[in-house]
């Protein structure tokens, strides 16, 4: 790549930071729930790890953190930051809306400004979308984009198809809009509804409720993990090649991929449909399995401080998400 692509949003990633429960659980801790040899879980599963929060912790604090580390990192006054985004898969409650959780456990001032978007495990990327609109329209400076699911809360331990995926954790940026050396290039995001019920929790809204009817499992998380694995897998070749033409980029030039983390196939269809290098692509899964929504901005945070965002050259964020949704954006560090 001779030149670096021009970017269609100015946008500046000021800080970014994480934050996870304290309660580690080892692959081997669940070969002894599920009865399984030593080994079993690890193989299956892809994760050695991942952190689970306690039944009486607070995901709003857990974001809290995140947004703190955020802000510690970089020396970031918090009355700076003049609007707050809650990136996430699962509210806090119904109502009122999870963004007013987090204010309220945060650092940031009493009456900043603060809403949620929720897109499922992409949320993220559709909220630095959304950030670099606001910014680049002059409605906001700065904002602090946070995303935190505690995806325990919902684990059906009788299905062990999903049931060994998934982690808690919290990942935070900050971003402003900058001087236009940095910034989105192009983005893309598709909702493909027919495999809506492939990957659900049915309760949480109108849908099912003590009205309408509803039972202990609603609550829970259902996949179909087949027929989600296989609809997306022939969704994204295609949704990828797309997404570098409308960047004018081909893979070549991208210096970083940050995929969701999904599962383990999905990071090996990564690298084997898709001929993402092992250099290029940041993998966090064996440690934190799928965090959901925070799963992208958790490898972000991972790329940054690991040295692997490089200045002029493009990175790119992908990822799908129950709905099914597929999301990706380009962008200049």
């Amino acid at each position: 790549m001779k030149n670096p692509p021009a970017v269609s949003l100015p946008l500046k990633i000021l800080s970014t930071g994480h934050a996870l429960p304290p309660t580690r659980v080892d692959s081997s801790e669940l070969d002894r729930r599920l009865g399984r040899k030593s080994g079993y879980v690890e193989k299956r599963s892809g994760v050695a790890c991942r952190y689970h929060a306690s039944a009486d912790a607070s995901q709003s604090e857990l974001a809290a953190a995140a947004l703190d580390d955020a802000l510690t990192r970089a020396d970031i006054d918090p009355a700076s930051v003049d609007l707050l985004l809650y990136a996430s898969a699962i509210a806090v409650q119904a109502l009122p809306f999870s963004a007013a959780h987090v204010l309220r456990a945060s650092r940031l001032p009493v009456g900043t400004a603060a809403f949620d978007i929720n897109a499922s495990c992409v949320s993220f990327i559709q909220a630095l979308q959304v950030a670099g609109g606001l910014l680049n329209g002059g409605a906001y400076r700065r904002i602090a984009i946070v995303s935190a699911d505690l995806a325990s809360r919902g684990i059906d331990w009788a299905d062990e198809e999903s049931a060994l995926i998934f982690g808690d954790g919290a990942a935070c940026a900050i971003v402003e809009r900058g001087d236009g050396s940095s910034g989105i290039i192009a983005g893309l995001l598709e909702t493909y509804p027919e495999g809506i019920e492939y990957c659900e929790i049915r309760a949480g809204g109108t849908r099912r409720n003590p009205r309408a009817g509803i039972a202990d499992s609603d609550f829970l998380f259902h996949m179909d993990g087949r027929r989600i694995f296989r609809q997306a897998s022939a969704l994204i070749d295609d949704f990828f090649r797309r997404l570098l033409a409308r960047s004018a980029l081909q893979l070549a030039d991208l210096a970083t991929v940050i995929p969701h983390q999904a599962s383990h196939l999905s990071l090996e269809h990564m690298r084997r449909r898709l001929k993402v290098p092992n250099s290029v692509l940041i993998d966090i899964y064996r440690e934190r399995g799928n965090q959901v929504a925070a799963s992208i901005p958790s490898a972000l945070h991972a790329a940054r401080v690991s040295g692997r965002l490089v200045p002029g050259r493009p990175a790119l964020l992908i990822g799908t998400a129950a709905g099914l949704s597929l999301s990706g954006l380009t962008f200049l560090p």
